[in-house]
């Protein structure tokens, strides 16, 4: 089995919890793993790599996201969602706007990247204060689609790597109530299906593809550069009679293969 699922989130459980429910439907020795995961508290989209996708994990995780979050304001939150140390301070934001653009975002204290070889959560919950260094992030769209009294609706579309729980806290007095993963890329949550599984030579269709000739195949198999880099810097496809060969990536006239997948 290869390809990608698309799994509805529930809140409540961990993305690891999904990923271990397929692995455990699957037969012994499958490998199984993810394309970016969701707070507990978060419900939506996941996409979940079985057999040869996840080699394309990078791929894959790099696509951007979409989400639909409700910001409670005029409240605080340590963690910057609903499962923290709420407080009530009644300070409305001055306004309700999420810049977009390129920027850089300071990951929350409560998440999971590694400061020293540890997550910061458990620096935070062990109440130390992680020192986290601020990364470029991308918001693409931010746009207000509802407000009334204490919550504020926005629709968010953002590069890899974004937190929204940051994006709301940074309004003012505000956490993240509900967050909605209603797109990765391509994929959508409508079409999540727990038994529906996407060809990987389907699922990697949003890269641009070079078809091989038989010798050009022989070559790439053994991870060797064909012609064919100049004029991108995206990384492409090779397919030979509409089979995926391997991911390449331009350098200068040539592409050479970065990931060579055996065959299915």
């Amino acid at each position: 089995m290869d390809g990608v699922l698309l799994r509805a989130k529930p809140a409540g459980v961990t993305s690891h919890d999904v990923v271990a429910e397929v692995r455990r439907s699957l037969p012994r020795g499958t490998k199984v793993g993810h394309a970016g995961t969701l707070d507990p508290f978060a419900t939506g989209l996941l996409l979940v790599l079985v057999g040869r996708a996840t080699r394309a994990q990078r791929f894959l995780m790099a696509l951007p996201k979409t989400y639909r979050a409700v910001a409670r304001l005029g409240w605080t939150s340590d963690t910057g969602d609903r499962d923290g140390e709420l407080a009530h301070t009644g300070r409305m934001p001055d306004e309700l706007a999420i810049p977009t653009g390129e920027q850089l975002q300071t990951p929350p204290a409560y998440s999971a990247v590694k400061v020293g070889g540890r997550r910061a959560y458990e620096l935070a919950r062990s109440g130390e204060t992680p020192e986290l260094a601020a990364r470029p992030v991308t918001v693409h769209r931010a746009v207000l689609l509802s407000h009334d009294d204490e919550r504020a609706r926005f629709e968010i579309e953002c590069s890899s790597g974004t937190y929204v729980r940051s994006l709301v806290t940074d309004l003012g007095d505000a956490y993240c109530e509900e967050l909605e993963r209603t797109a990765i890329g391509p994929f959508r949550l409508e079409d999540a299906e727990p038994d529906r599984l996407v060809p990987l030579r389907d699922a990697l269709a949003f890269l641009p593809e070079r078809v091989l000739s038989a010798d050009e195949a022989g070559a790439v198999s053994h991870g060797r550069a064909v012609a064919g880099g100049a004029g991108t810097d995206e990384h492409v496809r090779l397919t030979l009679d509409g089979e995926l060969l391997a991911i390449a990536e331009p350098r200068a006239a040539e592409l050479k293969p970065v990931v060579v997948f055996a065959p299915a």
